[in-house]
């Protein structure tokens, strides 16, 4: 079977990886010309490593990522409301890594033109249009100027092509741009001092106004620095989306330091890491609506492209991997390929839909709101703000919603259609 995937990020280049090792046919294809290590920090949780573990890659991310050891959430006062073990230490078969964005594309790339051969990843190469009929889809791609460069056939196309995917949109033209919640965040990388344990994610405030942060590099930390990718969040107001070609504009310190200008918990002097950075990012954090269908025929939809989601839980990226091995696993099961995909379909969108419709209410970081609310100037006993039966029930049912739980990720890691060679 031939599989043409349009996008070469994360979850593109994951299910290439997951199709050809089970002995499909894959073509890659990427709109950008050239693949750089750029953007800032990513986390991707145990459930997807265990995926990334099975196409060897285990030791070229524990090589340069930090294993994440604890994720802590705290109000903005920086007292702790919920500390929780990550991958290993909680006791899972695989870590949780915090790494770079551009440094886990470059091992997936990297990976991928081993596994495939470098000729089968085409750059420069933007979908422009496709067709289908029974036998096979066609896909044709253009190059910057918009003249059509290659032609490619095979008997089912996924558009891996993100959150402005023209795949999806030739599917769904009305959509419209993203959805946008008026909260911009503003995200940097800064060296500075390890702090808590050199391992540890912070997630401190609320839903209006918070800090992220969590170091990303193993070489900084056995040189005894972190390197810290941090967000800053803030809600804006209820204006319009900020245009496309102002999203990953240089951030300005103005306009949001001075609302953090008081946030040194401690264990960290937050605007301390925000003026440290070299570079500073502006976002705007946005969504898509769950559609009702990602699949027509011999088409559908992977990662951002399917279902794009606020970065709360650290989902987005984890999603799309497996995303990959959902997908693989259906057209290994067999039937003709349009069943596959529906099957796929069906596994998938129900479970990345409630995501999206989570995190849209906040997620996990519920906690953080009620915090907020019930104890704004702070707490000397947060059982008496938060109950820990409360607590609790937030934590499980996230976990169970994301797949996160233990019982979830050692009956996924049963099924897997991945394994090495």
């Amino acid at each position: 079977m031939k599989i043409i995937i349009a996008g070469a990020g994360i979850g593109g280049l994951t299910a290439a990886m997951c199709l050809h090792r089970a002995g499909f046919d894959v073509r890659v294809f990427e709109a950008v010309g050239e693949m750089r290590p750029l953007g800032v920090g990513i986390n991707i949780q145990a459930g997807a490593v265990r995926i990334l573990a099975g196409l060897g890659l285990e030791p070229a991310l524990a090589a340069t990522a930090i294993e994440t050891r604890e994720l802590r959430f705290a109000n903005r006062h920086g007292q702790t409301i919920w500390a929780d073990p990550r991958g290993r230490h909680a006791g899972l078969p695989w870590p949780q890594f915090s790494i770079h964005r551009g440094e886990l594309q470059m091992i997936l790339l990297d990976a991928a033109r081993a596994m495939l051969g470098t000729d089968r990843i085409r750059f420069g190469r933007r979908i422009a249009d496709f067709t289908q009929d029974q036998a096979k889809v066609t896909a044709r791609f253009a190059d910057r100027d918009g003249h059509i460069v290659e032609e490619a056939s095979g008997n089912i196309l996924i558009g891996a092509d993100g959150i402005h995917s023209a795949v999806r949109a030739r599917f769904h033209p009305g959509e419209g741009p993203p959805k946008w919640q008026g909260i911009l965040m503003w995200r940097g990388v800064t060296v500075g001092k390890p702090y808590l344990g050199g391992a540890t994610m912070v997630q401190a405030g609320h839903h209006t106004q918070k800090f992220v942060c969590y170091p990303i590099s193993r070489s900084h930390a056995e040189r005894g620095e972190a390197l810290i990718n941090w967000i800053c969040d803030l809600h804006m107001g209820d204006g319009g989306l900020p245009p496309r070609e102002d999203w990953n504009k240089a951030g300005k310190l103005e306009d949001f330091l001075p609302r953090f200008a008081d946030w040194s918990f401690g264990w960290l002097d937050v605007p301390e890491v925000i003026r440290k950075a070299h570079t500073i990012l502006e976002f705007p954090m946005v969504d898509r609506d769950p559609l009702p269908r990602w699949s027509h025929g011999r088409i559908t939809l992977l990662g951002d492209a399917a279902h794009p989601m606020y970065p709360i839980g650290s989902n987005g990226a984890s999603q799309a991997i497996l995303d990959g091995e959902a997908i693989t696993q259906e057209l290994l099961a067999g039937g003709d390929p349009e069943t596959a995909l529906r099957r796929y379909e069906e596994r998938r969108l129900p479970a990345t839909a409630r995501i999206v419709e989570s995190n849209r209410r906040r997620g996990i970081d519920t906690m953080l709101d009620i915090v907020e609310q019930r104890a704004p100037q702070g707490f000397t006993d947060l059982e008496s703000v938060l109950p820990s039966d409360e607590l609790e029930r937030i934590v499980g049912d996230y976990k169970k919603l994301v797949a996160q739980d233990r019982e979830t990720l050692l009956q996924m890691a049963s099924q897997s259609a991945v394994s090495p060679t």
